[in-house]
């Protein structure tokens, strides 16, 4: 396996949060394809029920088990769990009780459920713990099981708290078992060893909700990582001329003539009416830019690493996902 120096030397849990409709779950398995490369082993991990990775890799639901769903650039292999709350306190109860069987029985009555809805920090707590397991887990030899840990975790605006509701836990228990897995869990999730990754889109609304999630993150002692600025569009027109269209100084009669000229048109009047029809696109086309000029401004005050991710013009198929991948360790975030 070839050593690769990246960004995140060290963080072997990424955690990927980001808001609704950014694309979170489609960065998150590209950084786990990236991470992955190289004959790595990468774990990828969803915890909202969703089936998103599923989705993403063009798979059925993924049962709560660890199982292999891609093969990563040059020969790595990427893993994938579903963690479903009500088998991970089943895992909980074998674990520290070796009460499997009565866990089961519990589950039958409706306890376990009813205990997670009425206590969602509860929940939380079940399925990070379940993420940090894998991430400190070791076989027989020694070694790490997997070389990093990827968790599509939830959205921006609970972020700050679905990762701190465990020490939160630590404080109220004072001793016993809970007390031990929750010390364990913040153990790995406040360390150097965990990087909080953003996904983002250049609007302002997303930008703000990073910036937001970014100031919690550090109010609550964790560790912040990168910002994934998701499907930029690359500009094919001219700076010049956005600059013109920007401030309103787009010539319309030089387009028409441009156009006359090149026989895209049949007439001056049909040249005319094409202008008009192009000048207010490029007039919105500067405006959009301008904002994602403004955007761009305000995520590199943030002082995080950031990278870039193109718009895919087919959409995210399995073949966007690679490129993506790509994208990202060109990037030096893999």
């Amino acid at each position: 396996m070839r050593a690769r120096d990246t960004d995140w030397d060290g963080v072997r849990l990424h955690v990927v949060t980001g808001k609704g409709g950014t694309g979170k779950t489609t960065i998150a398995a590209a950084l786990a394809l990236a991470l992955a490369a190289d004959g790595r082993k990468v774990l990828l991990v969803e915890v909202e029920g969703r089936q998103g990775i599923a989705q993403v890799f063009d798979l059925p639901p993924l049962p709560y088990e660890e199982r292999k769903i891609a093969v990563a650039p040059d020969g790595g292999d990427v893993y994938a769990l579903a963690v479903d709350a009500e088998e991970a306190m089943l895992d909980y109860l074998e674990m520290f009780y070796g009460m499997r069987q009565a866990g089961k029985a519990l589950t039958k009555m409706g306890v376990i459920d009813f205990a997670t809805t009425i206590a969602p920090g509860f929940r939380d707590v079940l399925v990070t713990g379940k993420t940090t397991e894998a991430v400190r887990r070791k076989a027989k030899d020694g070694r790490r099981v997997y070389d990093a840990v990827v968790l599509d975790a939830p959205p921006t605006g609970r972020i700050a708290r679905f990762l701190n509701v465990t020490s939160e836990v630590a404080d109220l228990a004072r001793m016993g078992p809970i007390k031990n897995h929750a010390d364990l869990v913040n153990g790995v999730v406040s360390s150097p060893e965990t990087a909080v990754h953003f996904v983002t889109l250049l609007e302002e609304m997303p930008v703000q909700e990073t910036l937001d999630g970014l100031d919690e993150l550090r109010a609550a002692g964790l560790p912040p990582g990168g910002i994934f600025t998701n499907m930029v569009r690359e500009s094919l027109i001219p700076a010049s001329v956005l600059d013109e269209a920007g401030e309103n100084r787009f010539d319309l009669t030089e387009l028409a003539l441009g156009l006359k000229a090149s026989g895209l048109t049949d007439g001056s009047s049909d040249a005319t009416a094409v202008a008009e029809s192009l000048g207010e696109e490029i007039v919105d086309h500067a405006r959009r830019t301008r904002l994602e000029h403004r955007e761009r401004a305000s995520l590199d005050r943030a002082g995080r690493p950031r990278y870039e991710l193109p718009l895919l013009a087919d959409g995210v198929d399995l073949a966007g996902l690679y490129e993506l991948a790509q994208s990202i360790r060109t990037q030096g975030a893999a």
